[in-house]
Formats: structure tokens, C-alpha cells, sequence
């Protein structure tokens, strides 16, 4: 399975919103693969982590965002969930869908999406397997917006800005920070 030929169904190369998804996956990829890299004792699937990693913003078409060109109906924070419902669709393995949903944040509950009247499906977006940890954590350290593409963000930063949507957020990717060695 090539993920680039799966983007290209719903991206057309060359515009904007490819290469700021692209960009952003391949980033994402090198950093899922590195933490990865390290916790070889933990045996993750590296040829997963390169597929999944590069699809885990897939639906980020289908939802608004200015800063980083999407036009969709859905708010932003939907594109993990309908992430996963597009490569469903396409017949993926079931695991790289759940990438797409629960990457978002350090996961959402489903305690959070009916506390916060959150526009999502009332269930557990939360990673589970290593690999769907490795890649959320991953993602945290870059933007997707042109304006910070070039700036690598630190734990401490992530932490911080996590701690400020709800806390437990912040302790979930802590863990991980601590247990990736990050």
C-alpha cells in the first residue's frame, strides 16, 4: 500500500493543502520513526509507522481551517474521526483508520466529547497500541500551519498547550514523553 497514491485520490498534487499535508506527514513519519527507533526493546511496527503516519491527517479536507487552506464543512477538529471513515471506505486495514481517529489531541475521551458538547461520535478516540502512540505523540512537535512549519515545537511546549485544552491531555502525552524518552 502506497499512502501517497491513497492521498492522491483526495489531494491533487501540487496545490496548497498537498503540500502542507504531505510535508506535514513526512515530518510526522521521520519523527514517529525516530521515537520508534528507541524503543526497539518494545518491538513497534516500523513499516506500519510509515504507512499510518503518513495517512493520519487524511481527512483534514473535509473540515475548515484558513491558515492551512482546508474548505470543508466540518469543524477542524473532526478530521481524525472522518480520517478514518475515508480510508474505512477504501478498504484499509481498520488500524490505519484508527490512527486517523485517535491521534487528535493526546486522544479524546468520550468523557470529554459529551463535557465539552464536543461534534464528534460519542466514543474513546484514545490511542492504544504503541504505534498509535508513537505517531500522536509524534505529530504534537509540528504545524501544520505554514506561519510555524519551519519551528519544531518542545515537550514543554506540548505539554503546556495540551494542559490548556484539558489536563489530562497534558498527563496522557507526559507519560509517553517519559516512556519514549522524549
Amino acid at each position: 500500500m502506497d499512502p501517497l497514491f491513497i492521498i492522491e485520490k483526495f489531494y491533487t498534487p501540487g496545490t496548497k493543502l498537498y503540500q502542507i499535508l504531505v510535508g506535514h506527514s513526512r515530518i510526522v513519519t521521520e519523527k514517529s520513526l525516530e521515537i520508534a527507533r528507541n524503543l526497539t526493546h518494545l518491538n513497534p511496527d516500523l513499516e506500519f509507522i510509515k504507512k499510518a503516519a503518513m495517512l493520519h491527517d487524511i481527512g483534514i479536507y473535509l473540515t475548515r481551517s484558513e491558515s492551512i487552506g482546508c474548505s470543508g464543512e466540518a469543524p477542524y477538529i473532526c478530521h481524525g474521526y472522518l480520517g478514518r471513515m475515508l480510508l474505512d471506505e477504501h478498504g484499509l486495514h481498520p488500524a490505519y483508520g484508527l490512527v486517523c481517529e485517535r491521534h487528535t489531541g493526546a486522544g479524546i475521551t468520550k468523557n470529554n466529547i459529551m463535557s465539552s458538547n464536543l461534534p464528534l461520535p460519542q466514543r474513546d478516540m484514545v490511542p492504544i497500541s504503541l504505534e498509535e502512540k508513537i505517531i500522536c505523540a509524534a505529530d504534537k512537535y509540528h504545524s501544520k500551519n505554514p506561519k510555524h512549519a519551519d519551528k519544531t515545537i518542545s515537550t514543554i511546549q506540548i505539554i503546556e498547550k495540551l494542559g490548556n485544552i484539558n489536563k489530562n491531555h497534558a498527563k496522557r502525552f507526559s507519560i509517553w514523553a517519559e516512556e519514549f524518552n522524549l
